[in-house]
């Protein structure tokens, strides 16, 4: 009985609620999922008007056989609007949406320096055709900076002043790419990255198990859309963990009782966190910082996004099949869903970490028109480590000191760590916050 009653405590909380696109290799590292808590618990809500579907996950500990649900709903169910779902794509939303570490890789601060001194005059193109493409993409602000053939691939490494330039000669030249992919392109721009394009089509299938309690969801209309988080406070032993995924077509998804407050984000932040170990230990250490420095009172936004693409991609954007069987009922059910593109659904990630002293009131909330993107992103940036020289490399050598000084002073303030902690794990000396006095110091 006593496991029962637990169950009922736990999952009752949850219960009442008022294309395959991937980023460009190389920057994703490490995501902050659901796993990295002992015990949280997940609610995925798909809302449009007055329509609602709700996934909710058993977060349930012991013996199957002892667990029960009890599930407020405002409305009368039909057997019809009762489901049991699939734990995996609950899995996929949270890998989707999830707080991610990236890093960059400085280039070589003398590489553009010796190209301008040994740049040529372009030789007269031997084929017409090659110079006519290639006065083509000039116009559109692209530049073909090299053309291969490797076995059945044909390779393009291109260079772009613009995205909707470069997104424009794509299409033009028959290469597929998803809508809203200007935005995705815009970003690697800005980093003067190259870009390689190949005709390749990749595609995945993950085999789920349901070695667990699988979710259940429920379909309702009611205007309430909210969560009654009180009657998990009851008995709780302690703060609880929410994440809650809401799926609107509008937009953005608030509460309207308690702020909601983004995540910090957008941080380069010292090397030593790729370990995942490390940024496990981060993310924890800072959300629980900023709980307390909110007087954890408030709900954090970790993501909000067009759920058509990503950037950088922590995890795949769900399928269309994926997101209909989490109820987003607004797709076009007269076609092969399958077959067509993702429907407009814009993806909110709220994570909050409640008692009962501070949230007295269940969560109540609103879709807003607001679509800009944001998501929860912390940055590594490695040094060049080259023994090139030039004119270039001593102003670059200093501002890779000043910035690991910025880095561990952020880190500590996001966290609350102490300074000589962050710095004897980033190896790096008071002194000389870029490396230890003797490093190269016999270096000719």
């Amino acid at each position: 009985m006593k496991r029962l009653v637990y169950g009922l405590s736990i999952v009752s909380c949850l219960a009442w609620s008022g294309a395959t696109v991937r980023g460009f290799c190389g920057f994703y590292v490490a995501k902050a999922d659901t796993k990295i808590f002992n015990e949280a618990s997940q609610v995925v809500l798909v809302r449009d008007g007055d329509r609602t579907v709700m996934t909710m996950v058993n977060d349930y500990k012991g013996d199957v056989k002892d667990f029960a649900v009890v599930i407020p709903v405002p409305t009368f169910l039909q057997k019809e609007q009762i489901h049991v779902g699939d734990k995996a794509i609950v899995d996929h939303v949270d890998a989707y949406s999830a707080p991610r570490l990236v890093e960059y890789f400085d280039s070589n601060p003398c590489q553009r320096y010796r190209f301008e001194e040994m740049r040529l005059p372009a030789a007269s193109a031997g084929n017409a055709k090659m110079a006519q493409d290639a006065q083509a993409a000039r116009s559109l602000g692209v530049t073909i900076e090299a053309k291969y053939t490797v076995g059945e691939y044909d390779i393009l490494i291109l260079s772009a002043e613009q995205s909707n330039g470069l997104e424009t000669w794509l299409r033009t030249n028959g290469y597929r790419i998803p809508v809203g992919a200007s935005a995705v392109l815009g970003s690697y721009i800005r980093q003067n990255m190259r870009f390689f394009v190949a005709r390749v089509n990749i595609s995945e299938q993950t085999k789920l198990g349901f070695n667990y309690l699988r979710p259940l969801q429920v379909a309702y209309e009611s205007p309430k859309f909210m969560l009654p988080i009180r009657l998990g406070t009851v008995n709780a032993s302690g703060p609880q963990e929410l994440f809650i995924y809401a799926l609107t077509r509008k937009g953005r998804v608030e509460t309207t009782n308690y702020r909601t407050v983004k995540l910090p984000s957008d941080m380069e932040l010292p090397e030593y966190l790729k370990n995942p170990k490390e940024f496990t230990s981060f993310y924890k250490a800072m959300f629980a910082h900023q709980v307390d420095q909110q007087d954890r009172s408030v709900l954090f936004t970790e993501y909000a996004w067009d759920m058509r693409w990503c950037d950088p991609c922590a995890a795949d954007p769900l399928s269309p099949q994926e997101l209909r069987q989490l109820g987003v009922f607004w797709q076009n059910t007269g076609t092969d869903y399958r077959q067509v593109a993702a429907p407009d659904v814009f993806i909110t990630r709220l994570h909050v970490r409640y008692d009962r002293a501070h949230f007295p009131e269940d969560l109540v909330f609103q879709e807003t028109a607001d679509r800009a993107n944001f998501q929860g992103r912390y940055v590594l940036r490695h040094a060049y480590t080259g023994s090139d020289s030039c004119p270039a490399m001593p102003q670059y050598r200093a501002s890779v000191k000043e910035r690991h000084t910025v880095e561990i002073s952020r880190l500590a303030s996001l966290t609350g760590w102490s300074l000589e902690d962050i710095r004897k794990k980033a190896g790096v000396d008071p002194d000389d916050p870029a490396a230890p006095w003797w490093k190269g110091l016999w270096k000719q």
